[in-house]
């Protein structure tokens, strides 16, 4: 198969040339609902002290 695109290298770059435009044309014809909606990564912030409702004054200062 291969000796039979070395032989012909006109009719590869064709053959490639019209693959390529045929992929071109099927993702302009795609509809919407198949593509996926791409958003922003979220990050969640967890609390690491330990204490639910702490504020930084409280770790700041801690009255020893």
């Amino acid at each position: 198969m291969a000796n039979f695109f070395i032989d012909r290298p006109i009719f590869a770059w064709v053959l490639a040339i019209l693959l390529c435009l045929t992929g071109a044309l099927a993702i302009f014809s795609l509809p919407v609902e198949h593509i996926p909606i791409w958003r922003r990564p979220t990050y969640v912030y967890r609390e690491l002290s330990g204490s639910v409702g702490a504020n930084a004054g409280k770790y700041r200062n801690p009255g020893y």
